[in-house]
């Protein structure tokens, strides 16, 4: 695959390696920089009333091989219980201003904490107090009580903070663990979708599917992927 190859078609024998294209995507777009977030997806998941619910997250990772995405939140989220229910999601991903889109299926398992825990080390001291402060998807009276109850889970860890929470009285900031409710899910594809934009409205657009087998915890073992290309 060079790189002229994944602007203007899909080749006429589609490749076997699509996720491999799909980070080719997500790394041209990330360069091109045209917009904030570039690697922000959809995930649809769904609820307990069989009712699909989505809401637009950021992929940290995308891994070609052996092929799943990396997204994080609060295991205590709407999202986050619904996929422990039903551990089954699909991604989306859409960057109109370069005509393209990728549909990503598969099944959805915990990040291992030794991920999670790496990943929540790199976040600014801001998004990790987040992390402790919030109770995501649960109701709150009003932003005022928000900001107190994030303030007074920041002095529970040590942080001593001036008005707001986005400041410190001081600059040595206390180490932050990772709360055991905020962490990573590593989303397994077992089916694929590579669409590009066409003049005519004749897009160009290819589907792959595999069989994927869980073996323990996170790991899973799979299939080739088989592909065919969709009417669009």
């Amino acid at each position: 695959m060079t790189e002229n190859e994944t602007l203007d078609r899909l080749p006429h024998s589609l490749p076997n390696d699509p996720m491999h294209w799909a980070d080719a995507w997500l790394k041209e777009a990330t360069a091109a920089n045209f917009r904030a977030n570039p690697n922000s997806m959809t995930i649809a998941s769904v609820g307990p009333d069989d009712q699909p619910s989505a809401r637009v997250v950021l992929c940290k990772k995308l891994v070609p091989d052996p092929g799943y995405l990396v997204f994080y939140t609060n295991y205590r989220s709407r999202k986050a219980l619904e996929l422990a229910r039903n551990p089954k999601a699909a991604a989306l991903f859409h960057w109109d201003a370069l005509g393209r889109q990728i549909r990503i299926e598969g099944l959805v398992v915990r990040s291992p904490e030794s991920e999670s825990d790496e990943y929540f080390a790199s976040r600014d001291w801001g998004s990790q107090l987040g992390a402790w402060g919030s109770d995501q998807s649960e109701p709150v009276p009003s932003k005022d009580a928000l900001v107190r109850q994030i303030r007074e889970r920041g002095a529970a860890l040590g942080l001593s903070l001036s008005d707001g929470t986005q400041s410190l009285t001081d600059e040595n900031i206390p180490p932050i663990a990772r709360p055991a409710h905020w962490g990573g899910f590593r989303l397994w594809a077992n089916a694929i979708e590579l669409w590009i934009s066409g003049a005519d409205r004749i897009h160009d657009r290819g589907r792959w599917t595999r069989d994927i087998m869980r073996t323990s915890g996170d790991k899973f073992t799979t299939t080739p992927w088989v592909g065919s290309r969709l009417q669009p």
